[in-house]
């Protein structure tokens, strides 16, 4: 049997193959130091699905992110400078600038590190070799992923009515779709593990098709061939609502780990 030493020195000759890292220069945006995130994902977990926030002023700071709108209707892309709606039958559509949403997070992308991927790769595979790159896990890493995939599943949350019901509620309803041999883009972020709550620790991506017209928050993919663009940042700038029901939500439930893996779709 090959031990796990054995099999991690194989995937780190095989990864050094596979990835060629380009120049990274230093980011010469100082605004892409920072990640702008209104609420918390905490509050979304205890049912607080209204927010105050546009998507014009969420786009006043940042071109690139994800999240979601107001009562959890569908899931949110930002890509270059523009807002995506991603809704429960897959669909695309571009935001309207009046649209509002609860919990949100973006940040001016300006990569400092790109890698290419030449074989088909799996979604652990691909992870592990942005664990691999990053100088730290102790900071905020923006990831965009673009390329050909052969599969992306997806799921996406429907919309809510009054009385909200939890998210992992509300996630158990979510509806599924893959998307098999499509190009388009991989959107989300690697944070750090103290954020948890605050934010989704770990990896969080959201797909968006090469036509903007379809996506989804990503469960697993496969991609092909393609780039991996990495944008840190050092900063978090933490908007948190001021009225409604944020003010009396639990933020520190039992088990705020589990939950935002059941909500996020774990296994």
């Amino acid at each position: 049997m090959t031990s796990r030493h054995g099999t991690l020195d194989q995937f780190a000759t095989w990864a050094h193959k596979m990835l060629a890292h380009h120049g990274a220069t230093v980011a010469d945006d100082p605004r892409s130091a920072e990640v702008f995130q209104s609420s918390t994902m905490s509050a979304l977990l205890d049912g607080v699905y209204d927010g105050n926030i546009t998507i014009e002023e969420l786009l006043s700071h940042g071109d690139f992110g994800l999240g979601t709108f107001n009562r959890l209707d569908g899931e949110m892309v930002v890509l270059d400078g523009v807002c995506y709606h991603l809704r429960a039958d897959g669909s695309a559509t571009v935001a309207n600038g009046t649209d509002r949403s609860p919990f949100a997070a973006v940040t001016h992308f300006t990569p400092s590190t790109t890698l290419s991927v030449d074989v088909p790769t799996s979604r652990a595979d691909v992870l592990a070799l942005i664990d691999r790159t990053v100088e730290s896990h102790n900071l905020i890493h923006a990831i965009r992923v673009t390329g050909a995939l052969s599969a992306v599943r997806t799921r996406t949350v429907t919309a809510q009515t009054p009385p909200y019901p939890p998210l992992t509620e509300a996630s158990d309803g979510q509806a599924e779709k893959t998307f098999d041999h499509v190009d388009g883009v991989l959107v989300g972020f690697r944070t750090p593990e103290f954020e948890q709550g605050i934010s989704v620790a770990g990896y969080h991506l959201h797909f968006l098709d090469a036509a903007r017209t379809s996506g989804g928050h990503v469960l697993d993919f496969t991609l092909d061939s393609g780039q991996i663009a990495i944008s840190t940042a050092s900063e978090l700038h933490l908007r948190l609502p001021t009225s409604g029901a944020f003010l009396q939500a639990d933020l520190v439930g039992d088990d705020v780990s589990a939950q935002i893996h059941h909500a996020e779709g774990g296994d």
